[in-house]
């Protein structure tokens, strides 16, 4: 199971992490993307290293740099905030509301990713936990924090603009429950590691919920409209294989706190986490990047 996480929190840290910051805001996060690799490249070595000194050197290094883009989301709060009550129309990049909250969950997530990397290379049971939970805890955040939150917000985005061209029913909802409750889910998922695992099976259906309403948006408002078929099929997966991941992770959640038969870790490493790695964050990612540039 090591070496698949290893390889999936590398993909997150050196691609999928950069590509969203370019998708986030392409001139404010500029500089941020461009200089990404550098942390991340130390972090992801970090993962193929002993656990010890050099391993927690490096972890150290990447987490200075994801507390660094931590500190831009209360500044993006407070300029909506202000943009709203002045009554000015925001910039494309900068949405006020819903998307605003999910976008600054992205940013947030690497932080709190970095931290259990931090206290897991070093060998040390952060808050009681073990090191297996802290270890996965890293690729939660890169995907589940940043990487579902960062397309929850292009999503809700998107509903305001051209990009949605077919608008169904109930789909402004839909979008803001999308970009509220899949930042909350994941918070709720986090604080069930401290309280239970009801708790965390509470985090679990609201993060579901939220993922779901991200995949049927996608889906059915935004896919139809995409020319391009490579983006459209991109899409199209990411949004499939979200129905199946997450069927996944309530499974697994409800095992742990019903006590009913469920996947291992290990197995849950090469299907929920692969299949949200490759199919879903990958996939959205590269499809994004193709509708912003077209």
């Amino acid at each position: 199971m090591t070496v698949l996480v290893n390889l999936i929190v590398t993909l997150g840290m050196l691609y999928v992490v950069p590509a969203g910051l370019r998708l986030i805001d392409p001139a404010g996060l500029r500089t941020a993307a461009r200089l990404w690799p550098v942390p991340a490249a130390l972090g992801a070595l970090c993962l193929w290293l002993p656990r010890g000194i050099p391993a927690t050197v490096l972890a150290v290094l990447y987490a200075a740099a994801a507390l660094a883009l931590a500190t831009r989301a209360p500044a993006r709060l407070l300029e909506a905030r202000r943009r709203s009550r002045a009554g000015g129309a925001p910039p494309r990049t900068t949405v006020s509301g819903p998307a605003e909250v999910a976008v600054c969950t992205a940013l947030v997530s690497p932080s709190i990713a970095a931290t259990a990397l931090v206290a897991e290379r070093a060998g040390y049971r952060l808050f009681g936990f073990d090191l297996d939970i802290l270890a996965l805890t890293v690729p939660h955040f890169h995907f589940a924090g940043f990487t579902a939150a960062l397309v929850a917000g292009l999503v809700c985005r998107a509903g305001a603009s051209a990009t949605a061209t077919a608008t169904a029913p109930g789909s402004a909802t839909l979008s803001r429950w999308a970009a509220y409750s899949v930042p909350g889910g994941t918070l709720l998922v986090l604080l069930g590691y401290f309280v239970d695992d009801w708790a965390e099976l509470a985090g679990a259906v609201v993060l579901t919920t939220g993922m779901w309403a991200v995949a049927l948006l996608t889906w059915r408002d935004i896919r139809p409209g995409v020319r391009d078929r490579t983006t459209g099929a991109l899409l199209g997966t990411s949004a499939a294989v979200l129905v199946a991941t997450m069927l996944l992770a309530l499974w697994w959640a409800a095992g742990e706190a019903t006590g009913i038969t469920h996947p291992t870790l290990t197995w849950m490493a090469a299907t929920h986490g692969l299949g949200n790695a490759l199919g879903f964050a990958l996939c959205s990612v590269l499809a994004w990047r193709r509708l912003t540039v077209d």
